[in-house]
């Protein structure tokens, strides 16, 4: 990584040239919430980096200008995998990249650290929180010991259970930072959510009339394991 990469403040990671098609999401407010916490802690440099749902690259560019060692990129399509690189390539063309077509972690390899923005509002599961709910039960199975998987979450997805979850699944977990801001249109179209978001204790809150999620970027790390003798684990898959 060049020195005037490790000079470059917070803010001046952030600064972009992107560019984006018609199926492209802009980026969210949990996005940004995750790139602006990225930027405050430099959680990659000189490792290797798998990044799920890659989207406009946004995050992509900030974690290779962080001095990343390599980053695998992925989306669910050739054509949203095409928007990512484009941007990677002209922000910051220097970086090691590889960039592939995967639904979620239905990809190959192990790393020192995955990143992500799982969906959850429009998750389209009946468990809303079924990808934050996969990566703490399967994430494992893409990174190294002591690896670190890094994602955002709404407090609406109930903070407490998955700190609880990552604990229970072998992470060492903790919030990172956090930011709090209005609720987007499409929440309120959505009565189901409204009345399930409603039920988590902390989930919202409502400031003269305006409500308001928090939204937090988790850090977790794997603890060391070994399982136990007799554990139904064939004595190849037990690493």
């Amino acid at each position: 990584m060049s020195a005037e990469t490790t000079s470059q403040s917070p803010q001046d990671l952030l600064v972009m040239d992107l560019s984006m098609g018609a199926e492209d999401w802009t980026p969210t407010p949990h996005g940004q919430c995750l790139a602006e916490v990225l930027a405050e802690n430099n959680l990659v440099e000189g490792k290797t980096v798998l990044e799920l749902g890659a989207g406009t690259g946004n995050h992509t560019i900030l974690l290779a200008r962080q001095g990343a060692k390599h980053i695998v990129a992925t989306e669910i399509t050739q054509e949203l995998v095409e928007t990512t690189e484009v941007n990677v390539k002209r922000n910051v063309p220097e970086a090691s990249m590889e960039y592939r077509v995967a639904d979620w972690l239905a990809t190959d390899g192990s790393f020192d650290v995955v990143v992500t923005n799982p969906p959850f509002c429009k998750s389209g599961k009946q468990n809303r929180r079924y990808y934050i709910d996969s990566l703490i039960l399967d994430a494992h199975k893409r990174l190294n010991a002591n690896g670190t998987l890094i994602f955002v979450q709404s407090s609406m997805a109930d903070l407490a259970k998955t700190l609880e979850r990552l604990n229970e699944n072998g992470y060492e977990a903790r919030a990172i930072g956090e930011r709090r801001g209005p609720f987007r249109d499409y929440y309120f179209e959505d009565e189901q959510f409204m009345k399930e978001s409603a039920s988590v204790v902390g989930g919202f809150d409502v400031v003269e009339g305006v409500h308001y999620e928090t939204l937090s970027v988790i850090a977790a790390t794997l603890r060391d394991y070994t399982p136990p003798a007799g554990a139904h684990i064939p004595d190849e898959l037990r690493a």
